[in-house]
């Protein structure tokens, strides 16, 4: 191999590039789990409540998913350098100011600004990647960015939690600043386009290709109105006397209805919905859909419940998720040499099945419930998921034209961050839901009249009694003691319900896996983010 051969573009040494490009989208994908544990905090300090916190995780994934769409062509038009810089350059920018939100509203925008920013990084990184290698080292330099990927979502709830802890939550964003002006620095300097990619920018300009504007807006409106509706159904009480839920209703029909005519007849179209015709894309995709659904869900909702109802700090419920990532990079690399030899849909059967049984698990919960528990159920999701990511990526590929491999990767990657996004509002307004149904219920069965409640009341008010408290004042704060652990009942038979509904939703990826065709196998997989 020539000395040439062996560096990247610009002379610059490939590992060079390789860390640089792998230290920024470690960045990027840290910010999908890092503000998860913090969201108590957030909706503490800016007086708002659960529910609304959650914003702060779905209006990035939405925010990402709109930029993948655009990426490819960007990327191309304009050259991978210039935007790969600009993505980072707005993804830093936004966090800072995401550190210094004075409001949700104001939180909100900025965090929206950080998925524009960060959604274009993952895949010009793996386009950077493969451009500064020879093909015979490529292998190396997507392992190490392949455990950028894998480690910055089992580090970001654990560091999220300890900076909200003996920090604030304004850290979460802000940490991301220096980091950012370092990457930008070492990207200027290191990173160069190809001769192929700037041939392609030229062809593009002399052909006069132009971005599908039109497609673009109308899928980001489709997705924004979408996940308005989604986030504040329950909270607006749909559609029956909010003016805003109506409005973003229509505009989400009305954006859908003019959406699909739209990219089903350009020639260049932003995203090319036929590939969902073909039954093997169309089942990866909604698997992958799914999958996002289930981990993104999962991520924000375990370390919710074990702050709320069993005192758990934030560092404490980051290091829940701990044990369950660590499985997760060991499986990546088991799932690697397994998917040399076993079928694409078989991985995703069982990796189903096995996230499934740890949906199941966490049906079990109850007020002794300990660390070990979560802990464990998340193991069993890091054994399952693996196999489900890895596999679904070679899957999606089978049949598909070279051309259509850019697009192809832009819908998974879009898929699992709408997924994610979908996961969250859905387990939201099912916990909110089914509160209200169980809280219903229970009253209904606590008689102050009964025996039962008289015997309990008396008890309780006996234990005050002998701490300290009058007659009267031991009896009010039994009453209250009652109402509490009613409250507690409500919460966990609605979680409980949250989890069974993302654990029927992993199972049917058992049946979407079995009707996948055979793959040839050996060949590798691109590298999915």
């Amino acid at each position: 191999m020539s000395a040439a051969s062996s560096e990247a573009p610009g002379g610059h040494n490939p590992w060079a590039v390789a860390l640089v490009v792998a230290l920024a989208t470690f960045m990027e994908v840290l910010d999908t789990t890092i503000a998860n544990v913090a969201l108590r905090y957030i909706s503490g300090g800016l007086a708002v409540g659960p529910d609304e916190a959650a914003w702060v995780v779905t209006s990035y994934l939405v925010a990402n998913a709109i930029t993948l769409i655009a990426s490819s062509f960007l990327a191309k038009r304009y050259g991978r350098k210039a935007f790969f810089m600009w993505s980072v350059a707005l993804f830093t920018l936004a966090s800072i100011l995401c550190g210094f939100a004075w409001s949700l509203e104001s939180l909100l925008l900025f965090r929206v600004l950080q998925g524009l920013g960060g959604g274009g990084m993952a895949p010009l990184a793996q386009s950077i990647l493969a451009d500064s290698f020879p093909p015979a080292k490529r292998g190396q330099a997507f392992a190490l960015y392949g455990v950028a990927i894998v480690v910055a979502p089992v580090i970001g709830p654990t560091l999220g939690g300890w900076l909200s802890d003996n920090a604030s939550w304004h850290w979460c964003f802000l940490i991301n600043g220096p980091i950012g002006v370092i990457a930008l620095g070492l990207m200027y300097w290191l990173i160069e386009d190809s001769e192929a990619a700037k041939r392609k920018r030229r062809d593009l300009r002399r052909k006069g290709v132009r971005f599908d504007l039109v497609g673009f807006l109308l899928v980001a409106l489709f997705l924004g109105s979408l996940e308005v509706v989604l986030d504040e159904g329950q909270r607006k009480d749909w559609f029956g006397t909010s003016t805003l839920m109506n409005v973003f209703g229509v505009l989400t029909v009305v954006a859908f209805c003019a959406m699909i005519p739209w990219l089903l007849t350009r020639k260049n179209p932003v995203i090319d919905l036929r590939l969902l015709n073909s039954r093997q894309f169309g089942a990866c995709f909604v698997v992958m859909l799914f999958t996002g659904a289930v981990l993104i869900a999962t991520t924000q909702f375990i370390p919710q419940i074990t702050q709320e109802y069993y005192g758990y700090t934030a560092t404490l419920s980051g290091l829940v998720l701990g044990p369950g990532g660590l499985v997760t990079v060991a499986m990546m690399a088991l799932v690697g040499r397994l998917s040399s030899f076993v079928q694409p849909k078989w991985l995703i059967a069982t990796g189903g099945a096995i996230v499934a049984a740890g949906m199941y698990d966490l049906t079990r919960i109850y007020g002794d419930t300990t660390f070990w528990f979560f802990a464990w159920s998340r193991i069993y999701i890091g054994i399952g998921l693996p196999m489900i990511f890895l596999s679904v990526t070679s899957a999606s590929y089978e049949g598909l034209r070279k051309e259509q491999t850019d697009q192809a990767s832009a819908l998974i990657n879009v898929a699992r961050n709408v997924g994610g996004s979908m996961g969250v509002s859905l387990a939201q307004n099912i916990l909110a839901y089914r509160s209200q149904f169980h809280q219903s219920r229970l009253v209904e069965s606590v008689d102050p009249s009964s025996p039962a409640y008289q015997e309990t009341l008396a008890q309780a008010t006996r234990y005050f009694q002998q701490h300290g408290l009058a007659g009267p004042d031991a009896q009010n704060q039994a009453i209250a003691w009652i109402g509490s652990q009613l409250s507690t009942q409500v919460a966990y038979w609605a979680y409980i319900d949250v989890f069974w509904v993302l654990g029927a939703m992993t199972a049917c990826l058992v049946p979407l896996a079995l009707i996948l065709k055979n793959v040839k196998l050996g060949g590798g997989a691109q590298a999915a983010h």
